[in-house]
């Protein structure tokens, strides 16, 4: 079974991924000083909905309120939001590593 946490943290770097596709260099080079943080609070949170929101059509599935296309969708999403989150945390664990074998 898949920890909550990481489930979390794959939505978040999914909605990182999804929200940085609007954004032209101009409109990050202009945004405020927390602009990267920013970003990546406002992406965390939406991807904490769309794990809330799967679960929540899965139960919704589960109580025969929805149809079994609805449930599937949901269910897909939050799969690729967690592969993604995976990958980029992977990512970033080897960039991080990379950096501590640099010679000073």
């Amino acid at each position: 079974m898949t920890d909550i946490s990481s489930v979390l943290s794959t939505a978040s770097i999914q909605s990182a991924y999804r929200s940085s596709q609007g954004l032209g260099p101009s409109q990050v080079e202009q945004g405020d000083a927390g602009g990267f943080s920013t970003v990546l609070r406002d992406v965390a949170a939406d991807a904490v909905n769309t794990a809330r929101t799967s679960e929540q059509i899965a139960a919704a599935g589960l109580r025969g309120e929805l149809d079994t296309q609805t449930v599937v969708e949901a269910t897909m999403e939050l799969e690729t939001t967690l592969r993604v989150a995976v990958s980029m945390r992977d990512k970033f664990v080897q960039a991080y590593q990379e950096i501590l074998r640099m010679p000073l």
